[in-house]
């Protein structure tokens, strides 16, 4: 009986042998296997995978939410790393089987074209890096989105689905795609919107990109154009002003090309043309007020309401100043009153005048002066061909250079007037159409070109006086205050030097110089004093020798 118990025992014992060694050939090491949780301690939990010891997992391998659903007794799967470390335990891990089921999961994804639930953590040179439950993965830029994105740092930190492009495990390579995603939905809902599309038709959609000429609405699954000059009956600069990417708006269908798939969209077709009153609310005549929005060498345009512009032209501002441009008087934003002048429906143009509010105070001018009598008033600009003078406030008078003096030959006013200067002058015109005033200073004497020249400077005079100009064609002596004559180069011995050519004029005369001559010519109706130098030589000569 003895034997026979030592019999069954040794039996026993064999048949555990077998049964251990057939488990430690279903276990391998680098696999991920089930086990069963049989302790839950601080430091780890105790799992047994059915091999001939239990392993124990770290607790830092459970994620929060996975630690409060622990118990004894569930089962989890875990990665076998080794069967027997060097202290005879056996190694498991938690972190390598999830990411071995990710991977998998991944590999999954990519054959079927499903989609995964990333987050975007990272923006790298060319994309994005997406975190797939542990697992980093790429974004190209071009697959971000249906349309480049030029600004990606607005997308980190968002979880979106996308499809898995290429996997290589063994490289850690994942390359994703958010547009595949994109596309398809819109595929989908692109059959919805072209089937009940049609022109006129108000449509919802949403603000999906803003350029300096438009804006582009996705209608869900296709996008329409809604360009700047269909915005606003008004006036804009910019999309921008109005629409905001992500905007919710309701539009108008404009046009719609079905072969094409191309809609243009109206926002401001939803509200009428206010140019269809434009007649009727601003009449020829009627004193209207509005905000200047936009100034132009020309003129200002001023904003009556919204979409209808009057422009007032820079000649139609003021009736005295001489406006160089617009902004010398008005500036953006000034809200001025203005006359209707003119309104043309069909030209979407209406003509305003600034100056027609007040009266034209040329209309008195005749009233206020007469031709003939005496003024007083300073000089406010000096030009080539004369001197304003202000007469009173918007009103100058010009004294033009040939009425400044009866004897002076002059090449610029300001040889004798001076800017701010006071001075006494004749009117000789009014031209109350042209709005001009014509002055005179030398008016204020008789012309001494009449009597007194003729009978103080006769022909075969002999005279003297100061070089005060020597030119090509000859030198300018001053007779009197204010009287010149003319010596002409053919009318001097001017020699000739060595070489034969006549010698120059700077070398017989010089300005300031003291000589004689001869008058030869006066001229009463060009105003000219003719003199010679020759007969006055020879004169001078003979009488050298007779002394």
């Amino acid at each position: 009986m003895k034997t026979e118990g030592i019999a069954d025992e040794l039996m026993n014992k064999e048949e555990l042998e077998k049964l251990y060694e057939e488990t430690f050939k279903t276990v391998k090491e680098g696999t991920v296997i089930k086990g069963t949780i049989m302790k839950i301690g601080q430091e780890g939990v105790m799992v047994d995978i059915g091999y001939k010891s239990e392993g124990i997992v770290p607790i830092a391998g459970f994620s929060g939410k996975e630690l409060a659903e622990l118990k004894v007794g569930n089962v989890i799967e875990v990665y076998l790393e080794d069967k027997e470390n060097d202290e005879g335990n056996i190694v498991l891990s938690k972190d390598k089987a999830d990411k071995i089921k990710i991977w998998e999961a991944i590999e999954e994804a990519c054959i079927k074209g499903s989609p995964m639930q990333g987050i975007i953590v990272a923006k790298i040179k060319g994309g994005l890096t997406v975190d797939i439950s542990g697992v980093k993965a790429f974004l190209p830029g071009s697959q971000i989105d249906l349309r480049p994105i030029r600004d990606m740092d607005h997308l980190i930190g968002k979880s979106y689905t996308m499809k898995v492009l290429k996997v290589n495990q063994k490289r850690g390579n994942i390359v994703l795609s958010r547009r595949a995603v994109l596309e398809e939905d819109r595929e989908k809902r692109r059959g919805a919107t072209l089937s009940k599309l049609s022109e006129g038709e108000k449509v919802q959609g949403v603000v999906k990109n803003i350029t300096e000429y438009g804006v582009f609405i996705d209608l869900g699954g296709i996008d329409g154009l809604l360009h700047i000059t269909d915005m606003s009956w008004g006036r804009i600069s910019h999309p921008s002003e109005l629409f905001m990417i992500g905007d919710k708006v309701e539009v108008v269908v404009l046009k719609y090309d079905r072969e094409n798939e191309r809609v243009s969209l109206g926002y401001k077709q939803k509200t009428p043309d206010p140019w269809g009153m434009a007649e009727e609310r601003y009449p020829v005549g009627k004193k209207v007020r509005g905000k200047i929005v936009s100034i132009t060498e020309y003129g200002a345009f001023i904003e009556l309401e919204e979409g209808v512009e009057g422009l007032v032209h820079i000649s139609e501002m003021s009736w005295t100043q001489k406006i160089k441009h617009p902004s010398k008087l008005v500036a953006m934003g000034d809200v001025i009153d203005a006359i209707v002048l003119t309104v043309d429906r069909e030209s979407r143009k209406i003509s305003l005048g600034m100056k027609q509010v007040e009266p034209n105070p040329w209309e008195l001018i005749t009233g206020k002066y007469k031709v003939g009598e005496r003024m007083e008033g300073k000089i406010r600009s000096l030009t080539e061909f004369g001197a304003f003078v202000g007469l009173e406030e918007g009103i100058d008078g010009l004294i033009h250079i040939s009425d400044i003096s009866w004897t002076r030959h002059l090449k610029h006013p300001s040889e004798v007037l001076k800017k701010g200067q006071k001075v006494e002058a004749v009117i000789l015109s009014i031209d109350r159409d042209k709005e001009r005033i014509s002055l005179g200073i030398k008016q204020l004497t008789p012309d001494p070109w009449e009597k007194e020249i003729p009978e103080k400077f006769r022909v075969g005079d002999l005279v003297g006086g100061k070089v005060v100009k020597v030119t090509e064609f000859g030198v300018f002596l001053e007779l009197e205050e204010g009287i010149e004559g003319l010596v002409y180069s053919s009318e001097m011995e001017r020699g000739s030097d060595a070489k034969g050519a006549p010698g120059k004029m700077e070398d017989i005369a010089k300005v300031g110089e003291e000589i004689s001559a001869r008058i030869v010519k006066v001229d009463t109706s060009e105003r000219k004093i003719g003199l010679t130098m020759k007969t006055h030589k020879r004169e001078k000569k003979v009488q050298d020798e007779d002394s």
